[in-house]
């Protein structure tokens, strides 16, 4: 098998089995882990400056191949060395937002999930366990912007930045249903802070906090690219 193709093996089968263990963890091991993580990230722009270089096999030559290091402006420059110095931490908590019965037949009509269990208010107070009608998981998932502010035109969270985009989520789960008449508010945490060609990818794990209940109604790590 060529080096490469086992290179790319090991990147699948690692991917494949890949375990966040950090749930699992203690306090005291769990915040050493979030501050080792945070010290190597710190030192991320100087392993950016030295040239990375990686081998392939051609006609049974080994070739080394330089990668050049992503050039950053000086606003999105400002920038990562700010966010760098936040990994780990709480960088946002929203305002409180109440969850009523008239947003979730807003978000059922458009769409098109018209469960029970979201719109018929006699029938669930009958025979659902939560004995009221619930949001859509993906209701919550969508005021995930208002909930962190990301869409406030008059205070934007990069001022600098000529355009922000949503590029995705890593991870997401609903721990707990957000019942019809919930108030909740988002918690977001940095994570990561990637350069990337004229701008930055910031990674953040959201948490929706809802009142008076332990357990979160969301959980999701969100992907942001911001360009300069």
């Amino acid at each position: 098998m060529k080096r490469f193709d086992i290179n790319k093996y090991k990147a699948e089968f690692m991917a494949k089995f890949a375990v966040d263990f950090t749930p699992w963890m203690s306090p005291a091991i769990r915040d050493y882990y979030s501050l080792f993580i945070k010290k190597a990230h710190s030192n991320r722009e100087q392993l950016l400056s030295w040239v990375k270089e990686y081998s392939i096999l051609k006609d049974g030559k080994t070739i080394n191949v330089a990668q050049k290091p992503v050039q950053l402006s000086p606003e999105a420059r400002e920038l990562f060395l700010i966010l760098q110095s936040q990994i780990g931490e709480e960088v946002h908590v929203g305002d409180w937002l109440t969850i009523s019965q008239d947003r979730i037949d807003q978000f059922a009509t458009v769409t098109e999930d018209n469960q029970w269990l979201h719109n018929d208010v006699e029938r669930a107070e009958k025979e659902s366990p939560f004995k009221t009608t619930i949001a859509h998981g993906f209701l919550t998932l969508s005021l995930l912007p208002r909930l962190t502010d990301s869409v406030n035109t008059e205070k934007p969270l990069y001022p600098d930045a000529k355009m922000t985009v949503n590029y995705g989520l890593n991870q997401v789960r609903f721990p707990y249903p957000v019942k019809t008449g919930s108030i909740i508010r988002a918690h977001s945490r940095l994570i990561k802070v990637t350069p990337i060609k004229r701008g930055l990818e910031i990674e953040k794990e959201i948490s929706v906090e809802i009142k008076n209940t332990r357990r979160p109604g969301c959980v999701a790590v969100s992907v942001v690219r911001v360009y300069f």
